[in-house]
């Protein structure tokens, strides 16, 4: 197939698109600045509509990855890039007859701040999600899914706390963070949490884009199926990066205070023109790193012929041989 892949400097996008270009799909990255991944670039931000119809034109398939992440940011910032360039992605799929789109999401899209637990992929729910992020891409899956129809088929595939090596999102923070020594355990660290090793993730997406057609016009979470204390993942994290486990626990009213706090600091600099990446705690970072956070997949292994092939253990070893 022809596939165009938005989003190839993740380290999630650069791996589908290498993934797909492997098995002999003819692949084309969308992103701002070069992927060097060695295949075709569209150098254009994901709201440029004449850019995209661009790139668009003439594809099999669609995985649209590109995305504003993290819990720092302004809501036009999120709107910006996960909004209006779904829509954006959508609208020229639609036109130009791309019958394909898989669009990734997050589990954050249906998450009102209570534990999930043992479930599948709740309806995106953008008035009461916790954070810019998951409001906006609530909002980009209700977009993307609304296309759905005979001749463009869409699925949305929400991947949970994707890690891998080369993790500069999650992994590369963690471990800075357990090194400075400011990596707290929120309550009791006991919640159990989902996460997927980026293989695994990497896997789903590429059998999305065969499925796409048997099964669209819905969402699938997507993890390891292994839920672990939050604690012991944190933990397994932070060693398998060099640094010593966290251990210090702060009491999670204190947590969800500070991350308020924190949120309230990071917005006073951000108006008055000062450097504010990512906070380091937010409120909601707050609630998700003290509730539980794991889904039943049994229901997208089955529609998706797709099980994780890289367990968490194996994940932990594969990122200590690599440098952080």
């Amino acid at each position: 197939m022809k596939v165009l892949l938005t989003g190839g400097r993740s380290m999630l996008g650069a791996a589908v698109a290498r993934q797909l270009a492997a098995r002999g799909d003819r692949v084309t990255v969308l992103q701002r600045r070069p992927a060097t991944l060695g295949l075709p670039e569209v150098l254009a931000d994901i709201s440029d509509r004449e850019a995209v119809r661009r790139a668009v034109a003439g594809q099999d398939a669609v995985v649209h990855l590109a995305a504003k992440v993290g819990f720092g940011g302004t809501w036009p910032e999120f709107l910006r890039t996960n909004v209006t360039g779904t829509g954006v992605v959508v609208t020229a799929c639609r036109d130009l007859g791309v019958p394909r789109l898989v669009h990734v999401s997050s589990p954050s899209v249906a998450h009102v701040g209570s534990a999930l637990v043992g479930v599948g992929a709740g309806p995106a729910d953008p008035a009461h999600v916790r954070s810019h992020y998951a409001r906006s891409k609530a909002m980009a899956e209700q977009i993307a899914l609304a296309a759905d129809q005979a001749d463009l088929r869409v699925l949305a595939i929400r991947p949970h706390l994707v890690w891998g090596p080369g993790d500069t999102q999650l992994v590369a923070r963690i471990v800075e963070r357990a090194r400075r020594g400011t990596l707290p355990i929120l309550g009791s660290g006991a919640a159990l949490l989902d996460s997927t090793y980026v293989d695994n993730a990497v896997d789903a997406l590429v059998a999305a884009v065969d499925r796409v057609d048997q099964v669209h016009g819905r969402a699938l979470v997507v993890t390891n199926g292994e839920p672990r204390p939050i604690a012991e993942l944190l933990g397994g994290l932070a060693t398998s990066g060099g640094a010593a486990p966290p251990h210090r626990h702060l009491p999670v009213a204190a947590g969800i205070l500070a991350g308020t706090a924190v949120e309230a600091i990071w917005g006073l600099r951000r108006a008055l023109g000062l450097p504010a990446e990512d906070p380091p705690m937010t409120r909601s970072l707050a609630e998700q790193l003290s509730t539980a956070h794991w889904f039943d997949q049994r229901q997208t292994r089955e529609l998706l012929d797709w099980s994780p092939r890289v367990d968490i253990a194996t994940g932990f070893a594969r990122l200590a041989v690599t440098p952080i």
